[in-house]
């Protein structure tokens, strides 16, 4: 039995995809066989947060495990629609690495180093609103392109070369901001001139998670539940689900669901298991960063049913502090 791994054909798509096979052979014993998926957000070039909100990297992926053009998909589970998907479960998340964001500067200079004026380039609504939060005196630039075609953009950086050039946006801007997840994945975190803590910056609900998604068939069979498989493949992705990371981002899911907010939303949210506490943080910026909405809580219910009432919790809470006003969500 060959397993298709079903990805994008970004390299730091390919990289993280290959290392979660390398994986999966490792514990299962199988061949595996990377299958290459275009979608929405490689082809269209327009603003990420115009596409049509959350789930421009992950239709097709999806689209094609329910043709069985794949067996299983890798996803950045940011990307990661928090509605369920017919027919398809979140069959692993793998142990989570660094969720912080990272700033990319010239000159190795730190946000607070950074002259007024400078650009800072992101493509992340959450990223630029609390940039701005920070730093109102910059200008903050929306751009587009892989890891290393956003690196390109500033000038200095190692690593850069005449292949991550851009016709007229080459060396145009004083710093971007990255995760440093997707730097350490591809081998360019020298490249980081400060780790932006998460009391600058809340990284997305998932950043620094893989979300590894099959069919509900396939998928490991949870006790008491009738659907699911304890055939290989299953065992497999069983061995790859990291608890601590699933409770985690199902705080954080649960999170953003409750707050209706998809990927153009400036929302940040990150959850962690200290101890026998699972504990959450979470934030809701005007797009401007003029106006937030910030608070934390904590439970000792470490299950995915505590987990989820968490962050329902906690997303009451910012709404009823006016996050919904702040930033324009559907919640209410």
């Amino acid at each position: 039995m060959t397993v298709r791994v079903g990805t994008r054909a970004s390299k730091l798509a390919l990289t993280q995809t290959q290392q979660t096979a390398d994986q999966l052979v490792a514990v299962g014993g199988f061949p595996v066989e990377l299958v290459h998926i275009r979608t929405d957000g490689d082809v269209l070039t327009g603003p990420l947060s115009q596409m049509g909100g959350t789930g421009v990297f992950v239709v097709a992926l999806r689209e094609a495990l329910l043709r069985s053009e794949c067996d299983v998909a890798v996803h950045s589970l940011k990307d990661l629609p928090t509605g369920a998907a017919a027919g398809l479960s979140l069959a692993a998340t793998p142990k989570r690495v660094d969720v912080r964001d990272v700033l990319c500067a010239r000159d190795g200079l730190k946000l607070t180093e950074l002259p007024a004026g400078a650009t800072v380039g992101t493509g992340s609504p959450r990223r630029a609103a609390q940039l701005r939060a920070a730093r109102p005196d910059l200008a903050i630039i929306d751009i587009r392109g892989n890891v290393d075609t956003r690196l390109g953009r500033v000038p200095g950086l190692p690593g850069n070369t005449s292949t991550d050039v851009v016709p007229g946006k080459t060396c145009d801007l004083d710093a971007v901001v990255l995760a440093a997840a997707g730097l350490e994945r591809i081998g360019r975190l020298d490249t980081v001139s400060e780790f932006l803590e998460t009391s600058v910056m809340l990284p997305a609900a998932g950043q620094g998670s893989l979300a590894i998604e099959c069919r509900t068939a396939d998928a490991p069979r949870k006790a008491g539940s009738a659907e699911g498989s304890h055939a290989v493949l299953a065992q497999a992705l069983a061995a790859l689900d990291d608890p601590d990371t699933r409770l985690a981002v199902t705080a954080e899911r649960a999170l953003l669901a409750r707050l209706e907010a998809g990927c153009a939303a400036p929302v940040g949210a990150y959850a962690f298991r200290k101890g026998s506490m699972l504990h959450l943080e979470a934030v809701v910026c005007a797009v401007d960063g003029t106006a937030t909405v910030r608070d934390k809580r904590a439970t000792d219910g470490l299950t995915e049913v505590g987990a989820t009432l968490l962050g329902i919790e906690l997303a009451e809470t910012l709404l009823a502090a006016g996050a919904a006003d702040i930033a324009d969500l559907q919640a209410s």
